[in-house]
């Protein structure tokens, strides 16, 4: 339940535009909005001080300046405010994705007949909706005071997408209740219109927890900001092949790395664990996930 009070038409209006309307009080500092609070140029409480960035920075050298985009301000904003009011602390893992690789090509010709390309991502979805029935505390979010969690009911996940006009995050409802095909369907076509910024404002916003998958670019890993009201948020970078020794055979095996970042004032270090060590047991037993 939002501590927001906002008339029904200016939630309408923000919903319209694709604007949280609680991550926007909690950016501005207010308890009641209206409708000239959702513009990007509403203003907005300063902290700290900001003198070290007003550099004449052609004084230096040529330089060109690009506006950002009102999205890309907006976004700004709030992965700032995300950054200074949550203690957040990462956790780090990795997963052997040889089976979810077999099975990718033992239904390639399937996924081909049915006109989708399967990809480990679906598999992953599908491991974080279970860790998250198994998890509720991880499927939550805390009041803005925090004093109170809330437990949803429900299973909805984030993708985070890359498009030339920012990050956007559409998200998958009720993940926990959809199979492989469908849940490779929806991913690829959320994907795909959020390219062409074709995501209803619907869409967006509710999800239990967000993926952000660097894989096909690349990297280690690394420290994914949580989304609030979220409490976690999933970073997936770039298959790895791993010598794992069996006796004194060595081994090559393929490992994704994970990155799970948390709200550490509602999750501490041992539930982040075993969170994790039950998401990577269903990404390497995918087999358990199809049942």
């Amino acid at each position: 339940m939002s501590d927001v009070i906002a008339s029904p038409s200016t939630r309408r209006m923000a919903l319209e535009q694709g604007v949280d309307i609680d991550a926007r009080a909690r950016e501005l500092g207010r308890k009641t909005m209206g409708p000239e609070d959702l513009s990007a140029s509403a203003p907005a409480a300063q902290t700290g001080d900001t003198s070290y960035w007003e550099v004449d920075h052609s004084a230096h050298g040529p330089v060109t300046t690009e506006p950002m985009s009102r999205f890309a301000q907006l976004a700004a904003r709030n992965l700032g405010a995300a950054h200074a009011l949550i203690p957040q602390v990462t956790h780090h893992d990795r997963a052997d994705i040889s089976a979810i690789e077999g099975l990718r090509m033992t239904w390639r010709d399937e996924a081909r007949a049915r006109g989708i390309k399967l990809t480990a991502l679906a598999f992953h979805v599908m491991a974080l909706a279970r860790a998250l029935r198994a998890f509720p505390r991880f499927n939550a979010s805390l009041s803005a005071d925090g004093k109170t969690l809330t437990l949803k009911d429900y299973v909805h996940i984030g993708i985070a997408v890359d498009t030339p006009h920012g990050l956007m995050v559409p998200v998958i409802r009720n993940a926990d209740t959809k199979g492989l095909w469908q849940l490779s369907a929806e991913i690829a076509d959320l994907a795909a219109r959020a390219q062409i910024r074709k995501i209803a404002p619907d869409e967006m916003g509710g999800a239990s927890m967000t993926i952000s998958n660097l894989g096909g670019i690349g990297g280690l890993g690394f420290t994914p900001i949580v989304n609030p009201p979220e409490l976690a948020i999933l970073g997936i970078t770039r298959t790895e092949t791993v010598t794992v020794w069996d006796g004194g055979t060595p081994r090559p095996v393929p490992m994704v790395p994970l990155d799970l970042s948390y709200d550490h004032r509602v999750l501490n270090g041992a539930d982040a664990a075993r969170f994790m060590a039950m998401l990577k047991s269903r990404i390497e037993t995918p087999g358990t996930l199809l049942i």
